[in-house]
């Protein structure tokens, strides 16, 4: 990695190079009385354009892919228990351990600037894995789970798991998460008491690779009781009910690469292009979707700096 690092740099320093010279080089001699300035003006601009192509990769390769931004997000929800307001959650998702970036020193800094943050409640919403290719590698979640481990939440630490964990071994992924303190909620429920209250937590399994018992599952909730659903993939909001106050997701990585304007450039969800990040409000109910920390099958961020989200829940 410090190799292509230096490489870039050479480049980018010796494409800069040759526009100062383009831009300082003589228009040429006079021609009719005239200085033909359109000629030094092509050669800027054909100077120029490398530069600024080279300038994306090393940002969208090596500079943001690498960066690590805390997200802070209040949410405001109608009938939220008055107990429970400002209750502050730690949202962390789509790790993928082993891949560009994400070595044992990162999945460190994650940990100790999530518990910087002195969140309530964690959780963490999938995509832990990563695969074989020439920019990433596996790690087993007995090696990233005890990392993990010494996340620090009063309420606890949950989670519910990927597409990626699925295709390696979901059951694997869980036990070795559970090992550390870490709840895996699989079409579950959990009651969490804080503050003299309880709030649910509801997981859903995951959208591409598992099938969803969404009602069945919310069904288990007591009638009138506060509920926070979890989930991977956003795209299961419209079937989500309304009596679920809040739904954390993931998946979308923000689609990776968002231009100014013209937006990302790929479509990550497959419903709504409002639930590739932020915040949702439909049918009544919120959603809220991380654009995550790691990357998935090209190496590459660019406006979708990778996040840590600290969400705080506001009664009406």
């Amino acid at each position: 990695m410090a190799i292509t690092f230096l490489i870039s740099v050479a480049i980018l320093l010796g494409l800069a190079l040759f526009l100062y010279q383009e831009v300082r080089r003589s228009p040429g001699p006079r021609l009719w009385g005239r200085t033909p300035r359109w000629k030094k003006r092509v050669r800027v601009t054909l100077a120029t354009i490398p530069l600024l192509v080279a300038c994306f990769f090393f940002w969208a390769f090596l500079v943001e892919p690498n960066r690590l931004v805390v997200r802070q997000e209040t949410i405001t929800i109608d009938k939220w228990p008055r107990e429970l307001s400002d209750l502050k959650i730690a949202v962390i998702s789509d790790i993928h351990v082993g891949g560009w970036f994400i070595d044992d020193k990162k999945l460190r800094l994650i940990v100790e600037r999530t518990n910087q943050l002195q969140p309530e409640m964690i959780v963490i919403l999938g995509d832990y894995m990563s695969g074989e290719s020439s920019t990433s590698h596996r790690v087993e979640p007995e090696v990233f789970g005890t990392v993990l481990k010494e996340l620090r939440a009063p309420l606890g630490v949950y989670s519910v798991l990927g597409n990626h964990d699925w295709w390696w071994d979901g059951r694997r992924v869980r036990r070795g998460l559970e090992a550390n303190g870490i709840k895996v909620l699989d079409d579950e429920i959990m009651e969490v008491k804080g503050r003299g209250r309880s709030v649910w937590l509801a997981g859903f399994a995951d959208l591409w690779t598992r099938p969803q018992y969404i009602d069945e599952t919310i069904a288990k909730v007591p009638q009138d009781e506060p509920v926070i659903a979890l989930t991977h993939n956003p795209d299961i909001f419209p079937r989500v009910p309304q009596r679920v106050s809040l739904l954390l997701a993931g998946h979308t990585h923000g689609g990776q690469v968002r231009f100014p304007i013209i937006g990302t450039a790929i479509e990550p969800s497959k419903v709504s292009q409002q639930y590739v990040r932020g915040h949702v409000f439909e049918n009544n109910h919120h959603l809220f979707v991380t654009t995550g920390i790691g990357t998935s099958i090209v190496p590459i961020r660019f406006g979708v700096p990778p996040e840590i989200v600290l969400l705080t829940l506001r009664s009406q």
